[in-house]
């Protein structure tokens, strides 16, 4: 058996962390499949990722790097997905630290190396993008050691061996020079010098850990994880020991382990290695596998709790089913029941025709709905509330911990609206026209805000949040200042009716949508709902008038995704999201009907 290494790749969003690992891939001309010859990012390979720029699942690679096998471990860089981070790092040794050589450690870095610090992990902190003009490099390294420093690191973690790189270019080096960089050789020499193998013992008894579960057309449910102790054979006998205790034996009917990104079959694997296996139906993360004359269970992953839920229903729309693959209570129920499986930071409530879907934030239950959205399903989901804890008597909510840069010139504007929503500034700093803000703001301050963040900025400031406590509601809360624009009647949207009504507020869409009445299509300008016929058609007649075929502007509609829409709507609203369109609703459709509920009647 070769030599064992296992690294975690962590970092902030966008700092290269994905393509430091393609480089990696490379380097060592590991066999990389048709489908992943000529593109740029290799291990984001969900449609997601792409598009939002961010590791959301963790993933798992391996290469051969002078005798000595490396297995990569790719861990989501945003905080919502705290779930997985804790996870993966379970599996790891030791990681890379990928630290912007412009923007220093940021938040993102900062929750996940609180994670690896905790877990004693070796730290290698590899500042990247020194290629970029403007890198910061001393005092990028200088903020990285203050970081280490408050979360607590000792002196021999803090004294970190550093590398640097230029990921994109295939380059790393011991000097900040990139002209004496030839490959990214000095990586793979630090993680074989700094990163211990694995302290596992083959001649103990079996126990395997599972941190990841997939699932496969033809082996069906697939167990991944690191074994701690002992060997393993294909086709031997195992037990599982799930959650609760209970035992039960089962034979593994395929044993795996990481080629570059792919899973080979292989006979036999020992402590240490990360391999997939399957033959157990009912496994789940978090729980061990075992030897079955001398089973032990190691520790269950303990998972920070949700702070936020929704409510998922079936779709009762004028349109419900009409553009959904997946539409009824049992197979959205079943969907839900199975992200369970994969997701250990998610938690489902059945109630009937309702489900109360809690998660991490925002983001990770937005990421939940989008994906069930381009799978086929039809549904609607309310607004986003927080979870409220008794604890000693008293009814306490969560607060996020909100790391803000913003220029200088739009700091004013920010620090008003989180000061209005509750917030209380922890810390400011100013670099080079830049305002580093930090906040501590009840959870349910945020909901709602990015958009308003994004207009105050321009589009310029970076918002990220983490969770920090659970501390008493301080009350007070401000409801939504205007209200919405809601449709008169079923139908399509036209020009003639759009154009009339458009003074009235901010539209959501332009011509020729199909409306249902009760459908929100747009922003008040003030306060409380207002009908509007937005399908209305210019009577015609054979007469013309002085004012015709002149151009009546229109203004440009804001568009609405589903992230736009968690944000905007109120108690009496809803999202409804299907494959095609994402579109906002009244609980109740009828205005007549919603006055009588208001009176109680």
């Amino acid at each position: 058996m070769p030599a064992i290494r296992n690294v975690a790749i962590i970092a902030h969003v966008d700092h290269g962390k994905t393509t430091l690992v393609d480089s990696l891939l490379r380097q060592t001309k590991t066999a990389l499949g048709k489908e992943q010859v000529g593109t740029d990012l290799i291990m984001d390979s969900n449609d997601l990722e792409k598009e939002r720029g961010i590791t959301i699942f963790s993933k798992n690679a391996s290469v051969i790097w002078n005798d000595t096998k490396i297995n990569i471990i790719d861990t989501p860089g945003h905080a919502d997905f705290g779930g997985e981070v804790e996870r993966v790092l379970k599996m790891a040794d030791g990681c890379l630290l990928l630290i912007d050589a412009k923007e220093g450690p940021m938040p993102q870095t900062r929750f996940v190396l609180r994670k690896a610090l905790a877990m004693k992990l070796k730290v290698i902190v590899v500042v990247n993008k020194i290629d970029k003009p403007d890198a910061r490099v001393n005092e990028v390294l200088n903020r990285t050691f203050d970081l280490f420093i408050e979360l607590g690191a000792d002196d021999e973690t803090a004294d970190f061996p550093i590398i640097y790189a230029a990921a994109k270019l295939g380059k790393a080096g011991l000097e900040p020079n990139l002209a004496a960089m030839t490959d990214i050789t000095p990586v793979f020499e630090a993680i074989l010098k700094h990163i211990k193998e694995p302290s596992c013992d083959p001649a103990k008894p079996l126990q395997l850990l599972i941190t990841t579960i997939t699932a496969d057309n033809f082996k069906g449910r697939i167990a991944t994880g690191r074994i701690t102790n002992g060997t393993l054979q294909a086709g031997q006998n195992v037990m599982h020991i799930n959650r609760a205790g209970v035992q039960k034996q089962y034979r593994i009917t395929s044993l795996m382990t990481f080629t570059g990104l792919n899973r080979i079959e292989i006979e036999t694997a020992s402590a240490g290695d990360i391999v997939a296996i399957a033959g157990i139906g009912d496994v789940n993360i978090g729980e061990t596998i075992a030897d079955i004359n001398n089973p032990i269970a190691l520790p269950v992953l303990n998972i920070e709790e949700p702070t936020v839920k929704m409510t998922f229903s079936v779709n009762d729309s004028p349109f419900a089913g009409k553009e959904g693959q997946f539409t009824t209570s049992r197979q959205i129920r079943e969907r839900l029941y199975k992200e369970l499986e994969t997701d250990m930071a998610l938690r489902v409530e059945d109630s009937g025709t309702d489900w109360i879907v809690s998660g991490r934030g925002e983001l990770h239950l937005a990421i939940l709905i989008e994906r069930m959205r381009r799978e086929g399903y039809e549904l609607q989901v309310s607004r986003p509330q927080v979870i409220v804890k008794e604890i000693d008597g008293k009814k306490l909510v969560p607060y996020d911990q909100v790391f803000i840069e913003v220029p200088e010139a739009y700091s004013g504007a920010v620090i008003q609206k989180l000061g209005s929503r509750h917030g209380e500034m922890q810390n400011m700093t100013m670099d080079n026209g830049i305002v580093y803000l930090e906040f501590i703001i009840p959870t349910r301050g945020l909901f709602g805000y990015r958009t308003e963040f994004l207009t105050d900025t321009r589009g310029l400031g970076i918002v990220n949040t983490q969770f920090n406590s659970y501390m008493a509601d301080p009350g007070d809360w401000k409801e939504r200042d205007q209200g919405s624009l809601v449709a008169h009647e079923t139908g399509q949207s036209n020009m003639y009716g759009l154009r009339n009504v458009q003074d009235r507020g901010v539209l959501f869409f332009g011509p020729g949508v199909d409306v249902y009445k009760g459908q929100v299509v747009g922003q008040n300008t003030r306060q409380g709902d207002l009908a509007i016929n937005i399908c209305k058609e210019k009577q015609l007649s054979n007469m013309r008038s002085k004012g015709d075929g002149s151009d009546v502007h229109f203004k440009t509609p804001r568009t609405m995704d589903l992230d736009a829409a968690l944000e905007y709507i109120g108690d009496d609203e809803l999202v409804e999201v299907t494959p095609k369109n994402v579109r906002i609703r009244k609980v109740t459709l009828d205005r007549a009907q919603q006055k009588r509920d208001a009176m109680g009647i």
